[in-house]
């Protein structure tokens, strides 16, 4: 199901996938049996896989790639461009990537820079996620930090 006042532009939508009201998304693939929430931007080269969901004021930028099961609360900001060279880089090819594994959760408010995390890891609410993060490992804080590692 598509909303009505959904804007869609070129993306691949697996069966199944529901986009509420308000959305803005282009240059995507959404995998199959997703969700996405109200007043959420998905850009250029975004992958979404199946069963994930993407909760409501969240903004995903070009160059992330989510995995499988995984949610993603409310209000997640992503960063491709660190401006480590002082300025914003209209080049794509200065974008930085990132990799969000499978059954990840993400807390809401959470800002995730470029970076690699791992299967089933926590991310907490307001973390700021600077470095990659091990699979089954939960951060919290700014900048995140590690409280829990799974066995």
């Amino acid at each position: 199901m598509i909303a009505e006042t959904a804007i869609i532009k070129d993306i691949i939508i697996g069966e199944g996938t529901r986009i509420c009201d308000f959305t803005n998304l282009y240059g995507c693939k959404l995998g199959t049996n997703c969700m996405i929430g109200t007043f959420v931007e998905i850009q250029n080269d975004v992958t979404i896989g199946n069963n994930t969901r993407i909760q409501s004021h969240t903004f995903i930028c070009s160059n992330v790639t989510i995995g499988d099961n995984c949610f993603v609360a409310h209000g997640i900001m992503f960063i491709n461009d660190t401006f480590s060279n002082g300025q914003v880089n209209f080049d794509k090819k200065k974008w930085m990537k990132t990799k969000i594994g499978n059954n990840v959760i993400i807390g809401s408010n959470a800002t995730i820079m470029p970076v690699t995390i791992g299967d089933g890891a926590i991310i907490g609410a307001g973390a700021v996620v600077t470095k990659d993060v091990p699979p089954n490992t939960t951060v919290v804080g700014n900048p995140a930090r590690i409280i829990k590692r799974k066995v």
